[in-house]
């Protein structure tokens, strides 16, 4: 089926140059309407239906640039063509300047006729761009719009659900530190003592999520500053008395950031439990940035690996989750034997992904 031709309003106040341009133009395929003078024309266009103009100066009334200032008052005016005898250039440029899409001198004879048409099908089609233009401006806008709701709305229920399970995690911790304090059998209490080190350090990162304003990074200094007064304020709290943190700022993911954590606690309560076996010492933790590495250290000067190996309580469970965790950040913890005591290195990339370039300094 094919499209309805357009229609133009012709407003002008000579009768017989109306009817030259109606023939001339439904010729070419258009319809067109006739309107006296500028008030009945601004009426006409008010019904609708109309896809151009063609307006005449010179009529009693209002005149040209008087009716098309009415013209764009209207929501969703055409594209007006100024069609006049007059051959004053400054009526053109002051048309053109209020909006009108052309300029056209017209003749008694008709002749313009044909320069006519292809002025409004060239406005027609500017005019269909332009709506098309603004459309799918709109539909951008009103798109990102929706997208920066909808990012607001994750951001409110990611936060929501860090809070509780960062609460729920606090808990946890809070209940595994109450029945090691109350139980009587060592083993126990040392094992409830490091479950709850391994969940709080979890706990940690949900309670950096949602109290920071990006819920994609931690910053892992902080995080571990945090980390380390929770292990201060543990059952073995007494002996760390001379924890330390010395931390570059570093921004990770949080997924990252839980692996570290446990990897810090693992080995810092290693060291509680291994490295001082007449009281409490020194436990450094470091972390820096080396080129395109991040390094972790932890360090004591304590007796050494081997007297860990030769402590019945030894389980080897800590160093299965440090391997497990290093695993998960493609990383290698290795001991650094030029260290008197034990210190403990872990270098990852700090992007993720490859895996990194270890010395080999076990």
């Amino acid at each position: 089926m094919n499209p309805p031709a357009p229609t133009l309003l012709y407003i002008d106040d000579d009768p017989a140059l109306a009817r030259l341009v109606e023939r001339g133009l439904k010729r070419h395929g258009l319809d067109v309407e006739h309107a006296a003078d500028g008030e009945s024309g601004v009426a006409r266009l008010k019904r609708g239906g109309i896809d151009a103009v063609a307006l005449d100066q010179h009529m009693p009334g209002l005149d040209g640039l008087e009716t098309l200032e009415r013209i764009y008052q209207l929501p969703h005016s055409p594209p007006v063509i100024f069609v006049t005898a007059s051959q004053d250039s400054q009526i053109a440029i002051t048309a053109l300047k209020a909006g009108a899409s052309d300029y056209l001198v017209k003749d008694t004879q008709g002749e313009f006729v044909s320069a006519l048409y292809n002025a409004v099908i060239g406005a027609i089609e500017t005019a269909r761009m332009r709506r098309a233009r603004d459309d799918a401006e709109a539909e951008v806008h009103a798109s990102r719009d929706r997208y920066a709701a909808l990012a607001a709305e994750r951001e409110v229920l990611l936060r929501e659900v860090n809070h509780r399970v960062g609460n729920s995690l606090q808990i946890i911790a809070s209940l595994l530190h109450l029945q090691a304090s109350t139980n009587g059998n060592e083993d126990v209490k040392a094992a409830l003592s490091n479950a709850m080190g391994r969940v709080a350090a979890v706990a940690q990162v949900h309670r950096r999520l949602y109290t920071s304003h990006d819920l994609n990074t931690v910053m892992l200094n902080q995080y571990l500053e945090a980390l380390l007064e929770d292990l201060r304020r543990s059952a073995e709290g007494n002996k760390m008395s001379r924890l330390t943190l010395k931390a570059e700022p570093i921004e990770i993911d949080p997924d990252r950031a839980v692996a570290i954590g446990i990897i810090v606690n693992e080995l810092v309560m290693n060291a509680v439990k291994y490295a001082y076996p007449d009281g409490a010492g020194p436990i450094h933790v470091e972390l820096h940035r080396n080129d395109d590495d991040i390094e972790l250290a932890i360090a004591d000067n304590g007796v050494g690996l081997q007297a860990k190996r030769d402590d019945p309580r030894s389980t080897g469970m800590g160093q299965r989750i440090v391997g497990a965790m290093a695993n998960k950040l493609e990383a290698e913890v290795a001991r650094d034997p030029s260290h008197d005591g034990t210190r403990m290195v872990l270098r990852f990339r700090g992007g993720g992904g490859e895996k990194p370039r270890v010395a080999a300094i076990a």
